[in-house]
């Protein structure tokens, strides 16, 4: 398999999946598979499990987003039986963004979630079911031993592409590694990252040009990507395009009828 393009997907907050519809038909150009978030920032969305299946009804590879914060274990059981009768069978376990109300429930864990799809082969209630495939998130840090388990592994999105490498530099992987790929909006998204996400340094040089053009960030974001693919470091990108997408799929078709340019 080649270099892939993941795109991640903005859910959708109401009972109404137009949107989501729209954004796959858009970006499936240029995408070799879709990430559905779960719970997108801290806020309720439809369902990941049943946005996968939908997606993948419509013809795309999809790898569907749980959080530990919002299930205790009958929770995340019931989402893999659901994803089971689907047929959606990629996930990406993650801890989850800060919610917008309320605070956590979980007696869950990403560590413990991983555990228990590893367990399922000998599960009488998954007999029959195809295995699932389970990645995790990892940060520009040592990787500790258990995500090294994991089928696939997505690294934490950088506007750096040397502190990609550097990080890639470090571990010693078999299976397929995603480098975070985030398109920068605005000045004003840079400001919430930094207050956020501090551990993602956004250069002030492409914050300025972002502010002087909208579509700045789309060109860096385009240019990181093949860059990344061009090194041969990562087996793909875990691509963030936000409402910028219907740009991000433009250019990146354009980019792959002219190689050269």
């Amino acid at each position: 398999m080649g270099f892939e393009l993941i795109c991640e997907i903005e859910p959708s907050p109401r009972p109404d999946l137009k949107h989501v519809r729209h954004q796959i038909g858009v970006l499936s150009r240029v995408a070799d598979a879709f990430l559905v978030p779960d719970n997108h920032r801290g806020q309720a969305t439809v369902s990941s499990v049943a946005v996968a299946h939908e997606v993948e009804a419509m013809g795309g590879r999809t790898i569907a987003c749980l959080n530990s914060r919002d299930r205790n274990l009958l929770g995340f059981r019931r989402d893999l039986l659901t994803a089971a009768a689907y047929g959606v069978d990629q996930f990406l376990f993650v801890a989850g963004d800060k919610p917008t109300a309320g605070g956590r429930t979980s007696d869950l864990t990403v560590r413990s979630m991983l555990d228990e799809v590893h367990g399922l082969p000998a599960d009488p209630a998954f007999a029959g079911t195809a295995p699932f495939r389970a990645g995790v998130a990892t940060g520009l840090r040592p990787l500790p031993a258990w995500k090294q388990a994991a089928d696939f592994v997505f690294v934490q999105v950088s506007y750096s592409v040397d502190a990609l490498l550097r990080w890639r530099e470090t571990v010693r992987l078999d299976v397929p590694v995603y480098a975070g790929v985030m398109v920068l909006a605005s000045a004003a998204m840079a400001a919430r990252i930094a207050a956020t996400i501090p551990d993602i340094e956004i250069p002030a040089d492409l914050v300025e040009r972002v502010a002087a053009d909208r579509m700045a960030g789309v060109d860096a974001a385009c240019a990181q990507i093949l860059a990344l693919r061009d090194t041969g470091a990562f087996d793909g990108v875990h691509l963030v395009p936000v409402a910028r997408y219907r740009e991000v799929a433009a250019q990146l078709e354009s980019a792959s009828r002219n190689p050269a340019s």
